[in-house]
């Protein structure tokens, strides 16, 4: 999505090794098979050895990585660690448009057209499955079976982001996660309910010249999507199920979307919540004017910016607060994905291992400032270093419930119903059960197309 990807890499610009199991590298090409001599003929003399025939050095592989353009030098740094580690593949980096629509719809026509033309490539989290259902992607179950990766180790809701059909087709390469974010001088405690927020947002509104209690985002576009995620898992709900089908019709979305209601029309909010963007919401509250936000994790260097905020030092980090089920986080970030036309697989694979592993997460932290989904990484004292986020626990815990928005090849098609049924429940067009109803009729027309 365009605004997940912008904001993550201002977002945890502020800076940013437990290894995976051992990975075997790619085996040289072996020099091909000379060819049968025929028997001599019987000889009185010893018959004179031949002369040794020079072996053929191995080819280098050449590989391309498509990714959007890297304002940091993470990506080479990656590159060039690969390299090193692998000097008998070379990979060149090719960037791609840095709108993600451009970027998706050029990656479309050249995977139509059955091109080999790039190998490695970078996905946003909700692409997944239509490129998966399309054909574009390699399967990855076997090769992360053979080499023994414990995927246990990647925060869940990352990995699951890549499984569309029962099968594995991305690996995740950095996360970015719907946060709170609270004013440490007004609030003793962060809340661990929704309940919790509401009752200290009303208590603390006004407080220190605070105009509102809590901020959000709640326009009628992508982001009301991901809040809505949230409220929903929070108490239970789903919008689809395991195997694909509409399942947002149930007790807990509803739920979730009620209470979503309930802080929307309270008066902790701006009378024009409904209007705000991520744009609108952090600008409000680096100026101070309420105790609470969600947001992404750019929040906080922004809110640390001293050219602009007047919350400097201010401001802590919680998980979002939970519903009657868990805390919920939507999912963003970026996956890495093989194109199924390569014509260097093995090596591809061995590239794509390395970028979502141990070495190529921490370089990624460390370098660029993205969020890894290896859980072990946050542990590496160099990357702890990197950024104050990445040492905060508080963090790890809140990207850590990170769900996924509906993985479905049709997705762009499901987020416009969610953005436009939620609006109108939201302007008190009419109720949860109502919107939830609305939803499930017109997604499942949407699966009969």
């Amino acid at each position: 999505m365009k605004v997940l990807k912008g904001l993550t890499s201002v977002g945890l610009s502020l800076s940013m090794a437990i290894s995976l199991a051992a990975c075997s590298s790619t085996p040289q090409q072996s020099a091909p098979a000379s060819t049968p001599q025929q028997p001599a003929a019987p000889t009185t003399e010893a018959p004179k050895p031949e002369p040794a025939q020079p072996q053929p050095a191995a080819e280098k592989v050449k590989l391309v990585y498509a990714r959007g353009k890297d304002v940091t030098e993470s990506t080479k740094k990656l590159v060039e660690a690969f390299q090193n580690a692998h000097p008998d593949i070379e990979v060149e980096i090719r960037e791609t448009p840095s709108d993600t629509g451009q970027s998706h719809d050029q990656y479309v026509t050249m995977f139509s057209a059955q091109s080999s033309e790039i190998d490695v490539f970078d996905l946003d989290v909700i692409w997944p499955a239509e490129f998966a259902q399309a054909g574009y992607l390699l399967p990855l179950d076997r090769l992360i079976e053979q080499d023994g990766i414990d995927t246990g180790k990647y925060i869940k809701g990352a990995l699951d982001a890549g499984n569309f059909g029962g099968q594995q087709w991305t690996m995740p390469k950095f996360i970015d996660a719907g946060l709170l974010f609270y004013r440490k001088d007004l609030v003793k405690e962060a809340p661990k309910t929704w309940d919790d927020l509401i009752a200290q947002a009303k208590a603390t509104k006004g407080k220190d010249g605070t105009k509102f209690g809590y901020l959000m985002q709640a326009k009628q576009y992508e982001g009301l999507v991901c809040n809505f995620v949230e409220f929903a898992a929070a108490y239970g709900g789903k919008i689809l199920d395991e195997q694909g089908n509409v399942a947002v019709n149930n007790p807990g979305t509803i739920k979730g979307l009620k209470k979503m209601m309930e802080i929307v029309k309270s008066d902790i909010v701006p009378k024009n919540i409904t209007t705000f963007t991520e744009t609108e919401s952090h600008t409000a509250f680096i100026e101070g004017q309420s105790p609470f936000i969600r947001n992404w994790p750019y929040q906080f260097a922004l809110a640390q910016d001293q050219t602009q905020s007047k919350i400097v030092d201010k401001v802590a980090i919680a998980p979002l607060p939970s519903g009657d089920v868990r805390s919920a986080a939507a999912l963003g970030g970026w996956m890495g994905g093989i194109n199924k036309y390569t014509k260097h697989p093995k090596e591809a694979w061995e590239f794509l291992k390395f970028m979502t592993g141990a070495e190529g997460q921490k370089i990624s932290a460390v370098s660029g400032g993205l969020a890894p989904t290896l859980l072990p990484v946050y542990s590496d004292t160099d990357v702890q270093k990197a950024s104050p986020l990445f040492a905060n626990q508080d963090f790890v815990n809140g990207v850590s419930a990170a769900v996924s928005r509906p993985t479905s090849p049709i997705y762009p098609k499901i987020s416009e119903v969610i953005q436009i049924e939620v609006s109108k429940a939201l302007a008190g067009q009419q109720t949860a059960e109502q919107a939830a109803k609305n939803m499930e009729t017109k997604m499942n027309e949407l699966m009969k197309k």
